[in-house]
């Protein structure tokens, strides 16, 4: 018999890249590197020109095109050693100056803030659009950006923190970086407070912790992004994913309760994406119609997403969606089968011997 075939590791799969890379003499693709922070004070803009300080040590040619007004002495002693960009004054606001910066044309420009707004009279409403311009001249760019200004996350955010940004980075841009690195280091609390201060000090601990969380799974769902657009491009053909993708597949005798219930805990540990599956059957009868609702009610109030499938085939069916959506865990029921049944092949033995790249995990039904 022959051998399956073994899903790639990140690490191998990261190899070849580069190898790839390296034999033709070029570079990932994209030109931006994101600094990607959870709040205020984790050390974000220092952390962003420690780097162009390091690059600039090494050879680079590096300047600073966007920084906030204020900041730190410790940041302030790394500025003095680079060269600055001046903003221009726009109705009363300052923006980046890109036709200053395309002119001069560094291998790296460093800018902060990629959310903020920029006043009346700029070339962009956004700073994020400003590094659009000095990208597309072939300039790389190292900027930050807090995980709370990401646009698409505004509900999450606000769920944690009770505010949403009005000034926010859409996730595509943010998606087309060719790194992305966490600024993971918390904010310096005292430690010891005084007994009234040690309610708020525990309710900002867990805000905190739930933003770091929320960063780090976005971090990944870009790694994913970044990671499957490079296999689609050089006609890679790859199961692999860096967030977890469940697929619960239902069926009328489902053991819904138990599957739905592990999937959740999975899916919330790991801010993953929850699909529940059912393969559309011809000739179902009445009671197994009823029962099959009834289950997909229960997912549907649980929140999760539902997909109705159609194949002659059902484990085909199922494999053909979870490899064209990234699916991670498949979820299936199964009835015991006893004597001569066992020798047969079924939609389960075959879910298993192809599921490529994901793990199955079977429920008694």
């Amino acid at each position: 018999m022959a051998s399956e075939r073994r899903r790639k590791t990140p690490d191998e799969l990261l190899r070849e890249v580069q190898a790839e890379e390296a034999a033709t003499g070029g570079a990932a693709t994209g030109n931006l590197k994101i600094m990607l922070g959870y709040a205020s004070g984790v050390g974000k803009t220092f952390r962003l020109l420690d780097e162009a300080r390091r690059r600039r040590e090494r050879g680079q040619d590096v300047v600073v095109g966007g920084m906030q007004t204020k900041v730190p002495p410790e940041c302030e002693l790394i500025l003095k050693k680079l060269e600055i960009i001046p903003l221009v004054n726009k109705d009363g606001g300052t923006a980046i100056d890109v036709g200053a910066i395309i002119r001069r044309r560094p291998a790296v420009c460093v800018i902060d803030g990629l959310a903020y707004a920029n006043p009346p009279g700029a070339l962009h409403p956004n700073r994020w659009e400003d590094v659009q311009d000095i990208i597309a001249a072939g300039i790389r760019v190292v900027a930050s950006v807090n995980v709370q200004y990401v646009s698409e996350m505004q509900d999450q955010i606000e769920a944690i923190t009770g505010k949403r940004r009005s000034e926010t980075v859409p996730m595509s841009f943010l998606q087309s970086a060719s790194e992305i690195e966490i600024v993971d280091a918390p904010p310096e609390e005292p430690m010891e407070r005084p007994p009234e201060e040690q309610l708020e000090a525990r309710k900002r601990e867990e805000r905190l912790s739930r933003l770091r969380e929320l960063a780090l799974v976005f971090a990944a769902d870009v790694v994913d992004h970044q990671l499957n657009s490079y296999l689609e491009r050089h006609g890679i053909h790859q199961d692999f994913g860096a967030n977890e993708r469940i697929l619960v597949c239902v069926t009328p005798r489902a053991n819904m309760d138990e599957m739905l219930g592990e999937a959740q805990i999975v899916a919330e540990k790991f801010h993953g994406e929850l699909i529940v599956a059912y393969v559309k059957q011809p000739g179902i009868s009445p009671e197994d119609h009823s029962a099959l609702d009834a289950r997909l009610a229960t997912a549907s109030a649980a929140g999760a997403h539902i997909e109705i499938l159609e194949g002659d085939d059902p484990a085909e069916a199922i494999l053909e969606f979870a490899r064209a959506r990234g699916i991670t865990q498949l979820f299936v029921g199964h009835s015991q089968r006893k004597g001569f049944a066992r020798m047969k092949r079924s939609p389960l033995d075959k879910l298993i011997w192809q599921a490529h790249g994901m793990d199955v995990r079977v429920f008694p039904q």
